[in-house]
């Protein structure tokens, strides 16, 4: 075959396969990704049983508190020590001996050792009490004598909303004297008389009174 001038005139084209490459090197501890590593959400938690030394101190811290609307406590807890007189506020004790004398059908009185009222009949149980409490105004009704001192009841006439009542008393023949104020109980109307009001006052007397020949004396002012 003859071959054309075009042909003889032209070059052959050399072809070099590509040469290998190798991959590029990862640095230790670092991603060639702009993604942040993913970590798992899976946890495990291990935890031994608390032991019963434990368990008796956690149980103790638990307490239950008791308050109202303002948070103050509801309660008062007392520990009384053996041999230890438990302490009867004096309103506490009021109402028990006032309860027991209007419940009995025997009037009920408690005497101190060197100390008691010098009259054998209450005055409120006289025929003319309540004759004698329209005339004065003010009247001592009761007297009640226990070992922390002495209460009385009094009744006054209520002849305004606003009254104040007190007590004067003296353990030395009026050489000296305290007093004290009557603080309101409740109202009270009788029958055929006037309406009332119902004061109560506590005298204390003191240990080194009480021996024989003392002697309590006390008036009563209505204002």
């Amino acid at each position: 075959m003859s071959r054309s001038k075009s042909d003889s005139g032209k070059k052959p084209v050399k072809i070099r396969p590509p040469s290998p490459k190798t991959a590029p090197r990862q640095t230790a501890g670092r991603s060639l990704s702009c993604e942040p590593p993913t970590k798992s959400i899976i946890q495990r938690r291990t935890q031994s049983l608390p032991s019963p030394s434990e368990r008796r101190r956690l149980s103790r811290r638990a307490s239950v508190r008791f308050v109202d609307s303002l948070g103050l406590d509801l309660e008062n807890v007392k520990v009384f020590k053996s041999g230890e007189d438990p302490f009867v506020p004096e309103h506490v004790l009021f109402r028990l001996l006032m309860n027991a004398e209007l419940s009995s059908s025997k009037r009920m009185e408690i005497s101190l050792p060197y100390l008691k009222p010098m009259f054998s009949v209450q005055p409120g149980d006289c025929s003319d009490f309540t004759e004698r409490l329209c005339c004065q105004q003010v009247c001592l009704e009761r007297v009640l004598c226990y070992e922390p001192g002495i209460i009385g009841i009094v009744q006054v006439v209520n002849l305004a909303f606003e009254k104040e009542v007190s007590v004067r008393y003296s353990f030395t023949n009026w050489k000296s004297c305290s007093e004290t104020k009557a603080y309101w109980v409740a109202s009270k109307s009788f029958t055929n008389g006037p309406c009332c009001d119902t004061f109560r006052f506590h005298l204390p007397v003191p240990p080194f009174i009480l021996h024989p020949g003392a002697v309590l004396e006390f008036a009563i002012c209505y204002k």
